[in-house]
């Protein structure tokens, strides 16, 4: 099983849909798509700008803000399952369809290492990996990414997000950060290992 998380500054790129549309083509079965919150999210950092409430409370929202995309994504290709937990992860996955994770369980009544800032949708994709125990997890970012760059220079720079290197350090699967121009190399990798 690959995860797959697309970045929401995508949401209003042409890419998106040659993104999920590959997805879809060659990864029923195996692949379950993250989607990270985009616009949605930045409005939820103005909100809390304005309004000054805590990060217990951005967090919930960040996460209604993924679910958001991930509806998104399922209206640019209908065939895209939406799925809340594990459980429903597999059974797409079962049927072999394509997941769209929507993370509304992990929201939170009390505060832990993840309602914060530090950790967004790049970090949860890591947790949801290791919870599903993926062979690969693949970040799509919008902008251009050198391939031997290390993780820890893409956080200092804002690419993912700082807590990620951490979460992936002793991972069990293969990580990956893609450009959004990469969309054919991940479609020739999936297609390379279909069974």
């Amino acid at each position: 099983m690959w995860v797959v998380k697309i970045g929401g500054s995508l949401s209003h790129d042409p890419a998106l849909r040659e993104w999920l549309t590959r997805l879809w083509e060659v990864g029923g079965g195996r692949v379950v798509i993250v989607p990270g919150g985009g616009d949605f999210a930045d409005a939820v950092r103005a909100y809390q700008r304005e309004w000054r409430f805590d990060d217990l409370a951005a967090h919930n929202m960040c996460l209604l803000a993924m679910a958001q995309y991930a509806i998104l994504m399922q209206g640019v290709v209908p065939e895209l399952v939406l799925a809340s937990n594990e459980n429903r992860i597999r059974r797409a996955l079962r049927d072999g369809r394509v997941a769209v994770w929507v993370p509304t369980d992990l929201m939170r009544t009390t505060p832990d290492s993840m309602t914060n800032w530090d950790t967004t949708s790049d970090s949860l994709a890591a947790w949801l990996s290791t919870s599903l125990n993926a062979e690969r997890l693949m970040i799509v970012k919008s902008c251009d990414v050198q391939g031997n760059e290390s993780l820890e220079a893409l956080a200092a720079r804002g690419i993912v997000d700082r807590r990620f290197p951490g979460y992936v350090r002793d991972a069990n699967y293969l990580v990956e950060i893609f450009s959004k121009s990469d969309a054919s190399i991940m479609r020739d990798r999936l297609l390379n290992v279909a069974v």
